[in-house]
């Protein structure tokens, strides 16, 4: 166990997401429905490719379908959403073998709104949970797939009632939960454990006489700068999550001289608006900022009103990108983060941002 590994113990038990619980629900109906009884726990692949166990609440089945529920436990940083039941409910597709098709139902929310990586009119499930669930699934169901196609529908209980006291509405997504997760773990990210995390993990390289420290706003955008900078040992990873500003003042008090920054267009806007937490709970994204910028690369007037009326930043890199003016619209937004961090956080220090892409690939480096 490495020493972050010990500090993100020591810092919190981790939970697990919305997406990792439908997967694992999943796994137990598909169960369910070819052996003809539900297991009490199985062992579901996370999208990080960790295996977890989870407890299965309760289920049923039949010849023709099966359903599982996964109680969410969000771990020592628990939301709305902890305690809530996870339901996956599979049938058989006598006609589309190998097939494996994925559909919300009730306390699932809709989309309504562009900017979110999925079409409107969707389930909120996001894709990297979907890919995790049918990995799951096909496993599962190696015996069956070559006969029969599986249907699968997700349902949250009062997951309607649930979302209200989180930001989907705010988001377009209405109707009720989001099925989440990246990794499929829930980090504490919005307690004081997670950001004494992150200030030991830069004490620790420090310790270790490293000159540079990458900080990363979570999983894909770690794993994009560590592609980059494959030179850079383990301990100068940080993942800061939300915490800009407890992140820049540990390293300046360690007099660290070179920074990297890797984030995506949403937490490098909050950044450039000199937000020291960018938690959508604290910090309020400002599209405004977006379309600003939008114009200052050539962008329409009608499409950067557009933009600064949307909700999320995503929104004007999707529009961007098929104009050809992605990358100079990530490089400029990186410029405006990097002069509000020099302002925000003066010091002896080079800072570099790496911009990364929703796939976790990297956009643009300055």
């Amino acid at each position: 166990m490495t020493p972050a590994d010990k500090q993100h113990r020591q810092a919190g038990r981790l939970g697990y997401s919305t997406g990792a619980c439908a997967a694992a629900a999943s796994l137990a109906a598909v169960h369910g429905l070819i052996h003809g009884t539900l297991p009490k726990q199985v062992y579901c692949q996370l999208p990080n490719a960790q295996r977890v166990a989870f407890s299965i609440a309760h289920g049923e089945q039949n010849a023709h379908s099966a359903c599982a529920t996964v109680i969410k436990d969000a771990g020592d940083d628990p939301d709305c959403t902890h305690g809530a039941a996870i339901n996956a409910c599979v049938q058989r597709l006598a006609d589309q073998p190998g097939e494996i098709t994925l559909q919300g139902g009730e306390g699932i929310g809709i989309v309504t709104l562009p900017g979110l990586g999925l079409s409107v009119g969707d389930p909120a499930i996001n894709p990297i949970p979907q890919r995790n669930i049918k990995d799951n699934v096909r496993q599962a169901a190696q015996t069956l797939l070559p006969h029969h196609g599986l249907a699968i529908t997700l349902s949250v209980t009062n997951g309607a009632q649930l979302a209200q006291k989180t930001l989907n509405p705010r988001l377009g997504i209405l109707g009720g939960l989001s099925i989440l997760g990246t990794t499929g773990l829930v980090r504490p990210y919005s307690t004081a454990a997670f950001r004494l995390t992150v200030i030991k993990s830069i004490a620790v390289a420090h310790a270790q006489g490293l000159d540079t420290v990458v900080l990363s706003t979570g999983g894909r955008t770690e794993k994009c700068a560590m592609r980059t900078w494959a030179h850079l040992p383990p301990p100068a990873f940080v993942q800061m999550g939300d915490f800009v500003g407890a992140a820049f003042k540990t390293l300046i008090r360690h007099q660290i001289p070179h920074i990297i920054l890797s984030a995506m267009v949403g937490k490098l806007t909050k950044i450039a608006q000199g937000h020291a937490i960018t938690h959508a709970h604290h910090a309020p994204l400002d599209t405004r900022l977006v379309a600003q910028i939008a114009q200052e690369c050539g962008v329409d007037p009608a499409l950067c009103q557009t933009i600064a009326q949307a909700k999320t930043a995503r929104f004007a890199a999707e529009q961007l990108h098929p104009l050809g003016l992605a990358e100079i619209f990530h490089q400029t937004l990186a410029h405006k983060a990097r002069q509000a961090i020099y302002h925000h956080y003066p010091g002896n220090y080079t800072l570099n941002i790496l911009v990364c892409d929703f796939n976790g690939q990297p956009i643009t480096h300055i």
